[in-house]
């Protein structure tokens, strides 16, 4: 099977990632090759050379004076990546090689010109409905083009216009493996308003244990105003760290931390966790229910941090064995390729049976 993946075009794929998209889709590639896939892959420029990507290259553009002075033309920026995915996307109408285009991108177009293509479409769900992507489905051609969400609540979101099958994200258990932990707690992600750092430190102060914080700064004015200012001897901020790096952390804490102000899709700084043998203590929602379970972690009302506090204790005490065994078995990256390649057999049997 030869399988085209469409990435992020405006990060690389690359360590240290920019977020989560990021590391699945990394993920994904080296997983799928390492089952005889053939994966050609459409990614962001500086993508990792491991991954020998084809890059999605954002080419200056080249517009008119007539056509820059039009009062209605959106940032430059926007126009640069759509005509990105545009070149690749007629490209991939005249190439008759293909079995399948996996599109793990959060763009439109992809969508918006697949029937153009020879090869069936699958397109991952990883946000909630966005006023672009949305209409683009509804003009779908469901049987040539289908689509996965990353829960069952993100199905669920998308419910209205197309009915997606859920395959959970993963993690490379050989890579997020177990560490010995420690008293420290931790919280990994990006520094912005909506995963809400600031409520990890109060939960942390309140129960009394140390908290380390990981991930890129992506609202540097929340960074300085916000968050900077509760850190301390009892909260610090440690950088935007490697893979290893965050293997080492997330192993040596005693728990992890994961406070989302907004509905998270699914949550994979949680089941990196898991596999580390580290339990979660987080809020309930989005996703996170479908896969941090009783034993492994505890889940939270949304917003509580006294609550969330008073389980501390609880939750590092629990079982770090049983945490890495749960990851292994359903949070791996063997389970999310496992039922990648189920989609991608049935979908392009159904194109050639409707060929």
């Amino acid at each position: 099977m030869h399988v085209v993946i469409l990435a992020s075009a405006r990060h690389p794929l690359r360590q240290p990632f920019a977020g989560g998209l990021e590391s699945l889709t990394w993920a994904l590639v080296k997983g799928l090759r390492a089952r005889g896939v053939e994966v050609t892959l459409f990614a962001g420029p500086g993508s990792d050379p491991a991954l020998d990507a084809r890059e999605i290259t954002v080419l200056p553009l080249q517009l008119s004076d007539a056509a820059r002075s039009d009062v209605s033309m959106p940032a430059e920026s926007w126009l640069q990546e759509h005509h990105a995915y545009l070149q690749v996307m007629l490209e991939l109408a005249g190439r008759t090689d293909v079995d399948l285009i996996h599109n793990n991108s959060l763009h439109h177009l992809p969508v918006a010109l697949a029937q153009s293509c020879p090869a069936p479409m699958l397109t991952t769900l990883h946000t909630p409905p966005t006023p672009w992507l949305e209409p683009a489905i509804r003009l779908m051609d469901q049987q040539r083009s289908r689509f996965v969400a990353v829960s069952g609540y993100t199905a669920r979101q998308w419910g209205h216009v197309t009915d997606a099958a859920v395959v959970h994200n993963g993690i490379d258990a050989g890579v997020w493996t177990p560490g010995p932990g420690g008293d420290d707690l931790v919280w990994v992600g990006r520094i912005v308003p909506e995963k809400a750092p600031h409520e990890a430190v109060g939960i942390a102060a309140a129960s009394g244990r140390h908290l380390r914080l990981a991930g890129p700064i992506g609202d540097p004015t929340y960074h300085r105003d916000v968050l900077e200012p509760l850190l301390g001897p009892s909260a610090e901020y440690v950088g935007h760290l490697d893979v290893p790096s965050l293997r080492t952390l997330v192993g040596s804490s005693a728990a992890m931390l994961v406070t989302p102000a907004w509905d998270e899709p699914y949550g994979l700084v949680a089941a990196e966790s898991m596999a580390c043998g580290t339990p979660v203590l987080g809020y309930r929602r989005g996703g996170l229910p479908e896969f941090v379970v009783p034993g492994c972690g505890m889940l939270v009302e949304p917003g509580d941090v006294t609550g969330a506090a008073a389980l501390v204790a609880a939750v590092t005490g629990l079982s770090r064995d049983a945490c890495r065994a749960h990851a292994v078995q359903h949070c791996s990256l063997d389970a999310m390729v496992d039922a990648y390649l189920e989609v991608y057999l049935r979908l392009t049997r159904t194109s050639l049976a409707a060929a």
